[in-house]
């Protein structure tokens, strides 16, 4: 199984959708955003949260390349701020190794 690094990394998506989630992981607030796209009170680890966000934005992605009318965009774009939002605080919380 891929670490979630790595599984981040090989996602491949549109260049749209990618630039717009670049351009929006500033912004990322965990207790604002992740409590509302994983719709719960509480907030899981950063490890856990971004299995939560793949899973959905699998789903998500799904349903854009089936062409469903039930594709959102701007909720696709929000999952994939959250994952790279969610990369970012695990990578600056982690132990760093001398």
């Amino acid at each position: 199984m891929l670490d979630l690094h790595t599984r981040i990394a090989t996602l491949s998506r549109p260049t749209l959708l990618a630039r717009a989630a670049r351009f929006g992981v500033d912004d990322y607030r965990r207790s604002i955003h992740l409590r509302r796209i994983l719709q719960s009170d509480t907030l899981p680890r950063h490890g856990h949260a971004i299995m939560q966000l793949l899973d959905i934005e699998a789903e998500i992605d799904a349903l854009r390349t089936d062409q469903s009318a039930n594709y959102r965009p701007a909720r696709h774009v929000d999952v994939l701020i959250a994952i790279l939002g969610e990369a970012q605080l695990m990578r600056a919380t982690a132990p760093q190794l001398v």
